[in-house]
């Protein structure tokens, strides 16, 4: 039987979620299951530890032995979330963060009943751009279509546990540690949900 508790962290892109669990799994009663992914490596990632990288040939393979809790194409690119690892984690009575996007946290959410599903927004959708922009990754169209999909993505607050709203980086983090260790957050939400996504429509 799991000891664990499942985890799962969904955002737009932008909003803050991996630095977030970063954050988080410097405590060692947590652990963040890495993903494997069909993309490339962006500067500065490293295999095995921001993602498990590998071919579209390897991750279809996987998905036919059944490999994976949830698997879902995003940007062209897919993602899949390893059961053998999480199922391991939870066993050793770890914290297991995911960071996922919302398809993926639905199906989990389906399979595991018992994970608690968080939704991190933007303070704002302008927020959001200067942040994509900020990162200096990505090109113009690239920026536009990720705004089109946080548009789509915010959509879907709703559907989960928990929402935070990542306006100051180390607030949104004691909130997430309050709603997982005490179950509530220590703040009102800094503005309210419905009117970005009233925004972004």
């Amino acid at each position: 039987m799991n000891k664990g508790r499942l985890v799962v962290l969904s955002a737009p892109s932008g909003a803050g979620k991996s630095s977030l669990a970063k954050a988080l799994a410097a405590d060692p009663r947590f652990a963040v299951s890495v993903s494997h992914t069909t993309r490339a490596p962006r500067p500065g990632e490293q295999d095995g530890v921001h993602y498990h990288f590998c071919d579209r040939a390897t991750f279809a393979r996987m998905v036919e032995a059944g490999a994976f809790l949830e698997h879902a194409e995003v940007f062209g690119n897919w993602y899949g979330t390893s059961r053998q690892a999480v199922e391991s984690l939870l066993a050793a009575d770890r914290y297991v963060l995911l960071d996922i996007d919302w398809q993926g946290a639905r199906r989990i959410k389906a399979l595991m009943p018992e994970a608690m599903t968080i939704f991190i927004l933007p303070p704002s959708l302008k927020a959001l751009e200067q942040r994509l922009r900020g990162r200096g990754q990505d090109s113009e169209e690239v920026i536009m279509r990720r705004m089109r999909e946080a548009r789509a993505e915010i959509s879907h607050y709703g559907e989960f546990d928990c929402v935070i709203v990542n306006d100051a980086f180390d607030a949104a983090l004691e909130d997430l540690r309050s709603l997982i260790f005490e179950g509530h957050r220590r703040r009102p939400l800094p503005v309210d949900p419905g009117s970005l996504l009233a925004s972004a429509s």
